[in-house]
């Protein structure tokens, strides 16, 4: 039997089963993710349209062979024409950018059935920068807002916004060879960065992104217009120049970007929460036994960063919602409010 006819039958049987079900019971809809760290923000989406006739199973694409990833998922479940029981939910990545310039990027628009993070990916979303102090009080227990991360990534979306132009039209055009998204990320990690004057990292950060866009317009001196189109189109999905964080690589933006600042702006509030100890306690007993207590209190960042669902407060988290509002209403599965 090939894969196709499996996953059609695997739809086909999901609606069987819920039409086989007493008109009392909750209908099930299966929502294939991508990996592990999906289920829970996937859980985080869709559970507010969980009502007492229908409810959402977030799962991998595969128990038997623990298959994993956006493929995984795609051709496992799209490909076999899944159905309204059957929903994949993936990140974005480029696909939504590219608007159908690739195989890959028509399942992700075009499908019904799939749902997508508009953002480049979840790491995206849990590095919302509106939400990033509250993380830094989850590790440090300190509230002190001694860093602007919503100034900081405005800037950083700002200086790198040119690039990323290039590298959509790269990856629409079949230009990626001349300009990987590898290529993106090492030129757009700040690299050094001091809490106190996080400018010249920004600077360094702009010559640069300038320095490569330099090379590419030698590279393609007639490229202009094309790019101004680009340009115009990824706005037309979206994207500002202020947002810009929003939609590179994700692993790119949460390993060298948001971590490494993290961890300084943490280090500071631990160090400035352990100096208040120090000053305040009154006898060297007093000031061992708070300084454990407070040890034992603080959290991992990467950790806190990866549970952060500040991200439910953003627009992008308010369009996905919408889509699934959609999918629910054309099926008939969700009351109209």
């Amino acid at each position: 039997m090939t894969t196709r006819l499996k996953d059609h039958l695997n739809s086909r049987y999901f609606e069987a089963a819920n039409k086989m079900t007493s008109k009392n019971a909750r209908r099930r809809i299966v929502a294939y993710v991508e990996s592990y760290d999906d289920i829970y923000f996937w859980r985080t989406v869709l559970s507010r349209f969980e009502t007492d006739k229908l409810y959402f199973e977030v799962m991998l694409p595969s128990h038997k062979k623990l298959e994993r990833g956006k493929k995984s998922v795609l051709m496992n479940f799209i490909e076999g024409r899944i159905g309204e029981d059957m929903i994949a939910c993936v990140d974005a990545d480029y696909d939504y950018l590219l608007q159908g310039a690739t195989p890959q990027s028509r399942k992700v628009v075009d499908s019904p059935y799939v749902f997508h993070t508009y953002a480049y990916a979840i790491e995206n979303m849990q590095c919302y920068a509106p939400s990033l102090h509250d993380v830094c009080v989850a590790v440090t227990l300190n509230d002190h807002r001694i860093f602007d991360f919503m100034d900081y990534l405005t800037q950083y979306s700002e200086v790198v916004f040119p690039l990323f132009i290039w590298s959509i039209w790269a990856y629409r055009s079949g230009n990626h060879n001349r300009f990987s998204m590898s290529d993106m990320s090492r030129i757009i990690d700040p690299g050094g960065f001091n809490v106190a004057d996080p400018l010249p990292s920004l600077d360094h950060l702009r010559r640069k992104v300038n320095t490569k866009i330099h090379q590419l317009q030698t590279l393609f001196p007639h490229n202009k217009e094309v790019y101004l189109q680009t340009k115009e189109a990824i706005k037309q999905l979206g994207v500002t120049p202020q947002t810009t964080y929003l939609y590179i690589q994700g692993h790119s933006l949460f390993d060298n970007v948001v971590v490494p600042i993290l961890n300084k702006v943490c280090n500071r509030l631990r160090q400035e929460r352990q100096d208040e100890i120090a000053r305040t306690a009154q006898h060297h007993t007093q000031r061992k036994n708070e300084m454990s207590c407070y040890e034992h209190s603080i959290q991992d960042i990467r950790q806190m960063l990866k549970k952060n669902n500040g991200y439910m407060q953003s627009p992008l988290f308010s369009r996905v919602q919408e889509d699934i509002k959609a999918y629910l209403m054309k099926g008939r599965t969700f009351p109209e409010t």
